[in-house]
């Protein structure tokens, strides 16, 4: 059975005082709910007291991003070893934001999901088509493509989580249909199929993220595929992300 994860993006938000989220966060998961994972990837700055803070629980705490080298002259950039040395499980590569703000792309992707799994890091590797592009009817091939190159050789189908997020759904209130999520997660699922084999793309979790919210994740999460979120801005409250978690199976 492929495992469920919720999962949290608080993207550039978060100082000390928002620790008390986390602890809220890590005192509501693992109640009953077997199989589901409960994660936050938090700014590089609280890593270590998010840590502590989920410390005990089974609330995970991971990074939103990596440099693929594992040290060196990089002001500014933070190891996938850096971040497990301050308490991170998972690490987002190649969200959206990342690969438009920062030009990151496939190859600098799958060389960080490969600096996430050389430091004993699970990558959320993320995927997703822009509206231009689902408007031209290339989201499947655009999504394959991304598939293709952000999964770095060698990578073991146990090792790697897959995220797919719709660049016109992430922070705009829009959410993909469910048939919309089912077409792309069904194919995300089958091109995995042909590098993996079926057993080992089985194996991936596949989660949704663009606008998840309390109200709509119920549905979101009945989707075939869907297994988990990776959430935005829901995720900065504790009660919105264990309300999510909550919905899960």
């Amino acid at each position: 059975m492929t495992r469920t994860l919720i999962a949290g993006n608080w993207k550039m938000n978060g100082l000390k005082a928002s620790l008390g989220e986390i602890r809220d966060a890590a005192a509501g998961v693992g109640k009953g709910k077997a199989g589901v994972e409960a994660l936050l990837c938090v700014p590089a700055t609280l890593l270590t007291v998010a840590a502590e803070a989920a410390h005990g629980s089974e609330l995970k705490v991971g990074g939103e991003t990596c440099h693929a080298n594992e040290s060196g002259a990089h002001t500014g950039d933070i190891s996938a070893e850096m971040l497990a040395d301050a308490g991170a499980s998972h690490v987002i590569v190649g969200h959206s934001e990342r690969r438009t703000d920062h030009g990151e792309t496939n190859e600098i992707v799958a060389a960080q999901a490969a600096a996430a799994l050389r430091a004993g890091l699970t990558p959320i590797i993320c995927i997703g088509e822009s509206l231009d592009q689902r408007k031209a009817g290339e989201t499947l091939d655009f999504v394959a493509s991304q598939i293709d190159g952000s999964i770095p050789e060698g990578a073991k189908a146990e090792e790697i989580v897959i995220a797919y997020e719709p660049i016109w759904a992430i922070g705009t209130g829009e959410v993909a249909t469910p048939d919309q999520i089912d077409e792309v997660h069904t194919a995300i699922r089958t091109r995995l199929a042909q590098r993996f084999g079926a057993d080992g793309a089985d194996q991936i979790p596949l989660l949704y993220g663009g606008s998840m919210k309390p109200g709509n994740a119920a549905e979101i999460l009945e989707v075939k595929d869907v297994n988990g979120g990776l959430i935005g801005g829901a995720s900065l409250k504790a009660d919105d992300f264990l309300a999510i978690y909550a919905q899960a199976k």
